[in-house]
């Protein structure tokens, strides 16, 4: 694969979507899902990698799932990769590929227009707040809700969608069985114990990643979009990114609400294939705010046990 030294070459290279789509050495189970031929014992980095997340669990006082799938070689990475987390504003991302996949060029330059009402109601809303009088169009919605995590823009997508269920049945569409979306913006950020409703796991999202940027969900120049979008994510600088080693190239969608944080990626390195990695974090006690520190910390362990 190409070497890789700016997120451009990241977007533009067909080598990305090749390397993501065609892994050597591996059988596919099940579309965009990379498994190996034989599942080996546990690596000395795989050990130290496990290590690693429990005792940033323990210094955190924090709940953390992870997955790494090396599409070089198909073998995941996985720490509670079973296990449910919120998936808070990490949604965007996904909610945004099903937008690509399911309009034309077209449709996407539809301008939609919203109430001050509806950005009151959705929170954090840094470019629809803005443009009130004069709407957007779905594609810079979807933009929107991937660079800068603008929640109306979220909700309008979903409204467009035909709602939260109807996202959730094209993700199921595309093989994720796991998700389960229910609510919009914000209140999808709001858990209820015992109740699997706005979470996922980390292995079923990095599936879906590979899955949506190998070519088995959208058009090349779709993917490329995607790309661009997560690669210019304007609140993901302290977390996968901030750990990435020099020269690899991190396109990635973050969310978080009072103690969960989380960055979903796909990572450029150069002289190989592209990492899908994963993190959810919530932290133990109810009352705790998240820690960007913790994200960005299980990202250099795991970046460490992939190199």
């Amino acid at each position: 694969m190409t070497s890789r030294s700016t997120f451009a070459s990241l977007v533009l290279a067909s080598s990305l979507v090749i390397a993501l789509a065609g892994c050597a050495d591996i059988t596919t189970e099940e579309p965009g899902l990379a498994v190996p031929t034989q599942t080996p014992e546990a690596s000395p980095a795989e050990i130290a990698f496990e290590a690693g997340v429990g005792a940033l669990e323990e210094k955190f006082d924090a709940r953390v799932g992870v997955t790494v799938i090396d599409t070089g070689n198909g073998r995941p990475l996985d720490y509670r990769g079973d296990e449910r987390f919120g998936y808070a504003s990490t949604l965007k991302a996904l909610a945004a590929a099903i937008i690509l996949r399911d309009t034309t060029a077209d449709e996407r330059d539809e301008k939609l227009r919203w109430t001050a009402a509806d950005v009151e109601s959705s929170g954090y809303s840094p470019v629809t707040s803005e443009h009130i009088d004069d709407g957007l169009t779905v594609a810079e919605l979807a933009e929107a809700a991937v660079r800068t995590s603008d929640n109306t823009a979220l909700n309008l997508l979903l409204d467009y969608l035909g709602g939260p269920a109807e996202l959730d049945v094209a993700l199921n569409e595309i093989g994720d069985d796991t998700i389960s979306v229910v609510n919009t913006e914000p209140a999808l950020n709001t858990l209820t114990p015992g109740s699997d409703d706005d979470t996922t796991t980390p292995s079923a999202y990095a599936n879906d990643l590979d899955s949506i940027l190998g070519g088995d969900v959208l058009e090349q120049a779709d993917i490329d979009t995607l790309l661009e979008w997560m690669g210019g994510n304007a609140t993901g600088d302290a977390l996968i990114r901030a750990s990435a080693p020099e020269g690899w190239v991190v396109a990635d969608k973050s969310g978080g609400a009072g103690g969960i944080r989380n960055d979903v990626a796909v990572v450029a390195a150069p002289g190989r294939e592209p990492i899908i990695m994963v993190i959810f974090t919530e932290r133990n006690d109810p009352d705790a705010d998240y820690d960007d520190a913790l994200v960005a910390g299980v990202a250099e362990v795991a970046f460490e046990a992939v190199k």
